[in-house]
């Protein structure tokens, strides 16, 4: 046994005692963790250095490694083993035992000394509606859902979050509706077909404005609501209500300040705004490795505290603030059960094998993150008037 397989097991060992896993390698089975446990997955092990990649990359090493095969899982689920990880907080835990340290810093160095080099070469895809449509839903939205029951569909899912979001903004008839971020206008169709509203998306993304607006015309709404490319730098005019969903975590910090400026120039004195953002409950800001390199390259995970002190600044008024985290588990699981059903459909010249690997990884990631990991997603509503009239009740 070498030393970063020696390393891993004991890792395991000493610090999952909430569950365990079996191995597979070189012939022989063994289980780690809480022995008392059944293991809720096991994992064949093809290439001795899945266990450097991991102990030197963390979730990059991790998802690398899937990429590239060093591993497969013959009972359970990949997603049930990160979500293992997660729960048992093993990075704190090893942090924290300076031995363990220690021989983890020593994989580290050897890798670097022997001058390993066993990354997976980033490729630069221009993902298409192809992908997409692989595993959402019809309306194309790729956010966190809302789940009434486990058991809801993934168009119901995405019905009740478009839904809650116009009930918590109170939408009436006549009013007008700016979504920043708006994507292929879902949540516009959904605001003007059910709620009467007028309103005007923007993004910044060529192709989101092209079908966001045959997807408006097809619904017979072209000449209530349309979507605009353009910045939100660029938001002008006065607006009832102004919502934005999963934009601000793709913002660089240092375009906060001038989001949040933009949103209270543009809401009405009595109006109401909504910011859904995926988040962070820990002090610091940490990037996932693996998420920054290969999916949303620039993304970070907004902390309700920088919310809070944006919107305080700019005399907006917070009236309900919510964490959703724990529908994306469910919103992630169709999207992941759809995604493995329908890859094979994808074209292999654009989506090779290698890149299909990937995205799974990246959805059995969205899968475990949400109940074991600091993430949040994060609803906060706010309010131009102070004086405003509140609710009793949250929606």
């Amino acid at each position: 046994m070498n030393l970063a397989q020696d390393t891993f097991i004991q890792i395991l060992n000493r610090h999952v005692s909430d569950g365990s896993l079996r191995l597979v390698l070189e012939g022989k089975s063994l289980t780690a963790g809480a022995k008392e446990r059944a293991p809720a997955v096991t994992l064949r092990i093809h290439d001795d250095r899945f266990f450097s990649r991991v102990l030197s990359q963390g979730n990059l090493g991790m998802g690398e490694a899937y990429v590239d095969g060093d591993f497969s899982v013959e009972e359970g689920e990949l997603h049930e083993f990160l979500t293992l990880l997660l729960r048992n907080r093993i990075d704190r835990k090893v942090r924290g035992d300076p031995r363990t340290a220690l021989k983890v810093l020593r994989v580290q160095l050897g890798n670097k000394l022997s001058g390993a080099q066993w990354r997976y070469v980033q490729r630069h895809y221009d993902l298409g509606d192809e992908l997409f449509e692989s595993f959402l839903d019809e309306s194309m939205t790729y956010s966190c859902g809302y789940a009434l029951s486990p058991e809801d569909s993934l168009e119901e899912l995405q019905r009740n979050k478009l839904d809650r979001i116009c009930r918590k903004l109170e939408l009436k008839p006549g009013e007008q509706l700016l979504d920043i971020g708006c994507g292929f206008g879902g949540l516009l169709i959904h605001a003007a077909r059910h709620y009467g509203v007028t309103g005007v998306g923007i993004t910044n993304s060529q192709r989101h404005a092209e079908r966001g607006n045959e997807n408006i015309a097809r619904a017979g709404l072209a000449g209530r609501i349309r979507v605009e490319l353009r910045d939100h730098s660029t938001i002008d005019g006065r607006f009832d209500k102004i919502v934005s969903v999963g934009m601000l975590e793709h913002l660089p910090r240092k375009e906060y300040r001038r989001y949040f400026s933009r949103i209270a120039r543009a809401l009405a004195p009595q109006g109401l705004g909504l910011v859904h953002a995926i988040g962070t409950s820990a002090p610091t800001n940490t990037h996932d490795p693996f998420i920054q390199r290969y999916i949303f390259p620039g993304s970070g995970q907004v902390k309700l505290s920088e919310v809070a002190t944006h919107l305080e600044r700019q005399g907006l008024a917070i009236r309900d603030v919510e964490n959703i985290v724990r529908h994306y588990h469910y919103t992630a699981k169709h999207w992941l059960t759809r995604f493995q059903q329908n890859q094979h459909r994808l074209d292999p010249k654009r989506y090779d094998a290698a890149f299909r690997r990937l995205w799974e990884y990246y959805l059995h990631c969205c899968v475990a993150a949400p109940l074991a990991s600091d993430g949040t997603v994060y609803q906060v509503l706010f309010t131009k008037d102070y004086a405003a009239p509140m609710p009793l009740h949250r929606v």
